[in-house]
């Protein structure tokens, strides 16, 4: 079975679990339920962390809205903020659509740990709390996200396989910000794969995720390994793979080494065909983000057997434990695989992808 139709078969079993939810004015069968369930007129508090990822405003935002009003057959609404990487302003975020009593809240922390007791004010106040892509401490309803150590693994065997590596050949690993639980997770994941395989010389853990802070990361880790020496990099996500790049650039590699990312960006697909950053992981985005609006009207509807058919994993929190949950899968994406991915998928246009810059790339690559 091809990559696209696992991944249609995929959609297809969620959408089997998705029952006919809960009628306007039943009682939720969940004695920690927020109250009498609702039908249509239902509002989700979206809270976004940043804007530095492009995918958080040009695929999540849109996918849930549309997805909620689809679910409510146009009665209900999205309000939407977001932190731009502020922790205290997403607390502050977080407290006004409480106070504004919203139905239910989809929250993609800016950290993880400080939110904590904003959810804990947020369920006694009765407004439930998803977690969206970054696993919130406190308690939290349900998480919605990608499988996070299969994206480290991912990206770690990709690596490996693409330096044909031996134990002695030194890889920098760049890491996300120590904020974001789903960091540790990526990590723990691309340490399964890279470790006994290559010898990791540096490691870094990048403050708020921003490519200027790996730039700098990797400008001292040239300094200290010698530019020659680099065999792979590990870049945890894409936005930190163009740091790493133009470090390296500016050190004088033009052979650069197979280096990783995450997200699909288009920036970063660019590069992957112009040969500057060997992979990326494609996560498809629209099935994560309908999910999270499924649970989340579904959990104001009434935390019964539709939330729970939509919410079969379990993961445990710093301060939770076996919360229900849905994992989506991810996949590598290499040159090969950039037209059964985000082409086939329709996140980005072959014109998007092949500007005049890339046209002879893109003409390489078979993207035309």
């Amino acid at each position: 079975m091809n990559s696209r139709m696992r991944r249609i078969a995929i959609s297809l079993a969620a959408s089997a679990l998705s029952l006919p939810l809960a009628a306007c004015g039943s009682e939720s069968a969940d004695a920690g339920s927020s109250g009498p369930t609702k039908a249509n007129d239902i509002t989700v508090g979206l809270l976004l962390p940043e804007k530095e990822n492009a995918r958080y405003e040009k695929f999540d935002k849109p996918i849930i809205e549309k997805k909620v009003e689809s679910l409510t057959e146009g009665g209900g609404r999205v309000v939407y903020a977001n932190a731009e990487q502020d922790a205290a302003r997403q607390r502050a975020q977080l407290a006004e659509m409480v106070e504004d009593e919203v139905d239910v809240v989809l929250l993609d922390a800016v950290d993880s740990h400080d939110i904590a007791s904003g959810v804990k004010a947020a369920k006694a106040a009765g407004v439930p709390v998803v977690a969206y892509d970054r696993l919130a401490e406190g308690p939290v309803e349900a998480y919605v996200s990608f499988d996070n150590e299969m994206v480290g693994e991912v990206q770690g065997r990709t690596l490996v396989e693409a330096m044909n590596a031996d134990s002695t050949d030194k890889v920098v690993m760049m890491n996300g910000a120590v904020t974001d639980p789903n960091a540790a997770q990526f990590k723990k994941g691309a340490l399964a794969e890279l470790s006994g395989k290559v010898n990791i010389v540096k490691q870094y853990d990048t403050e708020e995720w921003k490519p200027e802070n790996a730039e700098a990361n990797m400008r001292e880790a040239i300094a200290a390994v010698g530019k020659g020496d680099i065999a792979g990099v590990y870049s945890a996500n894409d936005g930190m793979a163009g740091g790493i790049v133009a470090a390296l650039k500016a050190a004088g590699v033009t052979d650069l080494p197979p280096i990783t990312g995450q997200d699909a960006e288009l920036a970063a697909v660019q590069r992957i065909l112009a040969g500057e950053q060997y992979m990326s992981v494609y996560k498809p985005y629209a099935e994560e983000a309908e999910a999270a609006a499924e649970i989340a009207v579904a959990r104001v509807r009434g935390h019964g057997i539709e939330f729970d058919a939509l919410t079969r994993d379990k993961v445990d929190s710093p301060t939770k434990k076996r919360i229900p949950a849905r994992l989506v899968s991810v996949l590598s994406l290499t040159k090969d695989t950039i037209k059964d991915t985000v082409i086939q998928d329709g996140v980005y246009e072959v014109s998007e992808i092949c500007t005049a810059k890339y046209k002879a790339a893109c003409a390489e690559a078979g993207i035309e």
